[in-house]
């Protein structure tokens, strides 16, 4: 049984791996030249009369946000437009009848877009090593929080695939609300910098969180508590994953 369920979670995750992979153009080169944009314009541009953030140089700051971005972006991305091709196509019935547990399917949709959110977040690394010199506080924060984040947003990802009716329901959530939590979510400021009151409304936003929990695995120095940030993320990955077994158990947007 158990060897039966690992075959069955390598071949979905290689499935998924070989879907974004065979359109490397279209799902790896963009977030790279994004990114490239933003540490011209924001970086050496702007960042030039910003001067120092939090003891570092404005490029060194905005480093991890814009890494930690990058990986949400692409891990929802990913997944939610894996898994609603493979309903809009039926081939999503093909997993649901085969002798396969629904937490792996879950699992192997989810793989896939971590494994993508990893190598944009290698890539964005390596972009931005032409701009600013990498610091490294703590490797295995960054590692973990690069982890926690990635699973989370493709189970978001999935999530919003199994309720969504067309295409254009999938750009809903990262137009509406991923974007703006995303950019008020201190990946270009520091939370200190804001009025006391806008600092715990702040706090509200997950996202403050995970950019922060990230930036002190390469700096240091944190607007939250970094053991809260991981504890929260992975309360969210926890209760995310539940929500998305129980839909695809319930057949939830796919036998209805």
């Amino acid at each position: 049984m158990a060897n039966r369920n690992f075959t069955a979670l390598r071949t979905i995750w290689i499935k998924e791996c070989t879907r974004f992979l065979r359109i490397w153009v279209q799902t790896l080169v963009p977030p790279a030249i994004t990114m490239s944009l933003y540490f011209v314009i924001f970086g050496s541009l702007i960042g030039k009369r910003i001067g120092e953030m939090g003891g570092f140089s404005y490029m060194e700051f905005i480093v991890p946000g814009l890494i930690m971005m990058s990986v949400i972006t692409n891990s929802y991305a990913n997944v939610s437009s894996s898994f609603f091709s493979a309903k809009f196509q039926r081939n999503i019935e093909e997993l649901l009848i085969a002798p396969v547990p629904n937490w792996i399917i879950v699992l192997g949709f989810v793989g896939g877009g971590v494994a993508r959110a990893i190598l944009i977040g290698i890539i964005v690394t390596c972009v931005s090593m032409f701009f600013v010199d990498i610091q490294i506080h703590n490797l295995a924060i960054i590692i973990i929080t690069l982890l926690l984040t990635s699973s989370l947003f493709a189970t978001a990802g999935l999530i919003n695939a199994v309720f969504a009716k067309t295409f254009d329901d999938i750009s809903l959530v990262p137009t509406f609300v991923l974007t703006p939590l995303t950019y008020l979510g201190g990946v270009f400021y520091s939370l200190t910098l804001l009025p006391e009151f806008w600092q715990w409304v702040s706090k509200a936003n997950p996202i403050v969180y995970m950019v922060n929990g990230f930036r002190y695995g390469f700096l240091g120095v944190s607007d939250v508590n970094y053991m809260v940030s991981l504890g929260l993320l992975v309360g969210f990955n926890v209760v995310l994953f539940t929500i998305a077994y129980q839909l695809i158990n319930r057949g939830v947007g796919i036998r209805s």
